[in-house]
């Protein structure tokens, strides 16, 4: 049937759908197609496991579950279903000689919220410049994050699952079209994160090309989890199961439904956590190693860097121009901690290493750089969104563009500062007003987000903007190279 696609993938067969761009082109959209195994039951906190072959007609018309988790957007338990982990993929063609570049984006929500779905990342927009673009679910919070320093959970679940993933991508996505010799993946925030992530594994390997990581790296202060084992049996006791043999509490969590296993951040919190930084604290660990085990990330995400020895692709880089506003809520009420505490500012990868006093005169030493001898108001929105941005996304941005740029032949290093009617963060969380672009807003300017769809109608003239920042991104996919000949 014309409508209904149907293609051969190693696992089996699968049907999606013929729909239609703006502009009247035809596109191909396959979605919801398992990429691993359902991590239920025993395999709930372990690594993936291959998809399992099917014999049907599997339909790939709509997406597949989103995993439990805590909506950082909607501010709600999204109950979702464990068995989550699919992908989606949408291509302009099906000729399996096309060779076309893929992109695979990694959604972000600090690891704790998101999934792939089109409702934020529409393919309309990029698809028109000839690219296949991908995107999937991944394990979130402690279902995907859980470390006991044991060969059965060694941490970062959620991680192999994007691994996972690319290997899926390796070995399907030329049936789609798509040429499994440039790969792009790319993402922002905790996506961004994972991206910076998934060039220093070894587990990863061979398996993109390209990277483009939007506001976020692997050596930010909330990317990395320093203490996993102790917040693991933090986790028990906020549960009911007071233990500290891992076993014991592996068996105890698994026995839980999954909805007793979500938004258990703010509970196992330090009080320095809960205090100064974001509200992100189940991330990748650096992992034991345990026998064959495949390890995502065996050394400290820094030194990988420094020493070179990853996978030094073609990589963008970069921040919007006020990306701490987004943090403005929920700093705000806690002044009164920072003017009384300024050590409260000093970067956690230093914090740990000094005294008490040095963190104290440390952070003196912050406070007067950014706003003197006086205390910050609520009313200096402008100074904090600046020393937000600065701690949590400018400085390790820079560091890492510095760190990749001693390896990576081609790395490109943006800054983001349009402001139009598409920017949505400020009026959705009713932030106050400040002069630059918040963290997240240029997605809208990426993807064709549901969220913005009358927007997108009623000012085509933004549709320049669009067309400028797809074709950047997609021109690097396309040549490593980040130009636009025209507009």
């Amino acid at each position: 049937m014309k409508h209904s696609p149907i293609l051969n993938l190693k696992e089996g067969k699968v049907r999606g759908r013929i729909r239609k761009l703006d502009n009247g082109k035809e596109f191909y959209s396959f979605k919801g197609i398992p990429y691993a195994q359902p991590p239920v039951g025993s395999l709930r906190f372990k690594a993936p496991l291959p998809p399992k072959p099917w014999s049907h007609v599997l339909d790939a018309a709509e997406h597949g579950a989103t995993c439990p988790q805590w909506d950082m957007v909607a501010l709600k338990f999204r109950k979702g279903e464990e068995n989550c982990l699919f992908i989606n993929v949408y291509t302009p063609t099906l000729q399996t000689d096309s060779k076309l570049p893929v992109m695979v984006y990694i959604h972000e929500g600090g690891f704790q919220s998101g999934s792939g779905n089109e409702r934020m990342y529409g393919p309309n927009f990029l698809i028109r410049h000839d690219v296949i673009l991908v995107t999937f679910n991944y394990r979130l919070e402690l279902l995907g994050l859980l470390c006991l320093d044991t060969p059965e959970v060694p941490g970062n679940a959620g991680m192999k699952d994007m691994v996972a993933a690319l290997r899926w991508v390796q070995n399907n996505i030329k049936q789609f079209g798509g040429d499994p010799d440039n790969v792009t993946i790319f993402g922002e925030s905790g996506g961004a994160v994972s991206v910076t992530y998934l060039m220093l594994s070894p587990m990863a390997q061979g398996l993109f090309h390209k990277a483009i990581a939007q506001s976020g790296s692997c050596i930010a202060d909330y990317a990395i989890d320093v203490n996993p084992v102790q917040r693991a049996f933090r986790v028990g006791k906020v549960l009911g199961k007071d233990t500290t043999d891992p076993y014991e509490l592996l068996t105890y969590l698994q026995s839980l439904p999954a909805e007793k296993l979500l938004y258990l951040t703010l509970k196992t919190a330090t009080k320095r956590e809960k205090l100064g930084g974001l509200p992100i604290v189940f991330t990748p660990v650096v992992e034991k190693r345990f026998g064959d085990n495949e390890v995502f990330l065996p050394e400290d995400p820094l030194d990988i860097m420094l020493s070179g020895k990853y996978n030094p692709v073609p990589l963008i880089t970069g921040y919007t121009s006020s990306e701490g506003a987004v943090t403005l809520n929920d700093v705000i009420p806690k002044l009164d901690f920072i003017n009384n505490c300024p050590s409260l500012l000093v970067p956690k990868d230093i914090y740990i290493k000094i005294t008490e006093d040095k963190a104290l005169e440390f952070g003196e030493r912050i406070k007067q750089f950014y706003w003197g001898d006086r205390d910050l108001t609520a009313d200096d929105v402008e100074i904090i969104a600046d020393l937000e941005s600065d701690i949590h996304f400018v400085m390790a941005t820079y560091r890492t563009a510095d760190y990749f740029s001693k390896y990576c032949k081609h790395t490109f290093l943006y800054r983001f500062d349009l402001k139009t009617e598409l920017n949505w963060i400020s009026k959705y969380f009713g932030l106050p007003p400040v002069k630059g672009v918040p963290h997240v807003d240029e997605l809208f300017y990426i993807f064709s987000s549901e969220l913005k769809r009358d927007t997108y109608d009623k000012h085509p003239e933004l549709h320049k903007y669009v067309y400028l920042m797809t074709k950047l991104w997609t021109n690097f996919a396309k040549t490593r190279y980040l130009y636009v000949s025209h507009l």
